[in-house]
């Protein structure tokens, strides 16, 4: 299979890989706010060595302020003052600067990686929630912080709903979203918005992707990752 998308809504390995690269590509041109993280290739080792084909898409370090802002804050900044946080609750990675007093005991830390799934050839979401003091979050907590669509979506999809599993990668259990009908829904979005390049192809699904699964979580990305450049 060669790297473009599908006509069934599921990617090859080697797809899932370069759309990986064009999405952190487009992400640094478009550049996005310094306070926020950015999509970074995560590549992983086989039997000590490092793999040119396994590895996952990360946007680590996002911080949520339990008031119900998200930012994201440098952990080398030892300021006692105000920081300045992205848009209101969790509903874009496009920041529009607030000022807000950070206070340890209120500010979660949340990671997303996405992994490339063997059994049902699309991208999956892993992603896992923190407290300053490193104890993770519940799915509970996690839910209690969601906006209310997400939580209306969560209860509503089929496809949406929250399991917790072994991280493909780190062998470790994070929550998941399952991806049983990843490939019919984006099988729709790509019938809508078919692009000749094929780069600009490989772009367009994971942040299409992202645009879908993102909700669930809260999680948005830049309105920009969706224009050409």
């Amino acid at each position: 299979m060669g790297g473009s998308p599908a006509g069934d809504g599921t990617l090859s390995l080697d797809g899932f890989n370069a759309s990986a690269a064009a999405l952190v590509k487009r992400w640094k041109e478009i550049e996005v706010d310094d306070s926020l993280p950015d999509w970074t290739w995560k590549p992983c080792s086989k039997m000590g060595v490092p793999s040119e084909v396994e590895g996952y898409l990360a946007l680590e370090g996002v911080y949520r302020d339990c008031g119900g802002s998200q930012e994201q804050i440098d952990e080398n900044d030892n300021s006692d003052g105000a920081d300045v946080v992205a848009c209101d609750t969790w509903h874009s990675l496009c920041p529009f600067p607030l000022q807000v007093q950070s206070c340890s005991d209120n500010v979660h830390v949340y990671d997303f990686h996405v992994v490339y799934s063997y059994s049902y050839k699309v991208p999956v979401l892993y992603f896992q929630g923190h407290r300053s003091d490193g104890q993770l979050l519940t799915l509970d907590e996690i839910k209690q912080h969601l906006p209310s669509n997400s939580l209306k979506v969560l209860g509503e999809s089929k496809w949406t709903f929250i399991t917790r599993e072994e991280h493909p990668h780190l062998s470790r259990p994070w929550f998941t979203l399952h991806p049983c009908a990843t490939s019919d829904w984006m099988k729709l979005l790509l019938e809508q918005s078919k692009v000749a390049i094929e780069e600009q192809s490989l772009l367009r699904y994971l942040s299409a992707w992202l645009s879908v699964v993102g909700q669930a979580v809260g999680l948005k990305i830049a309105l920009e990752l969706h224009c050409n450049s």
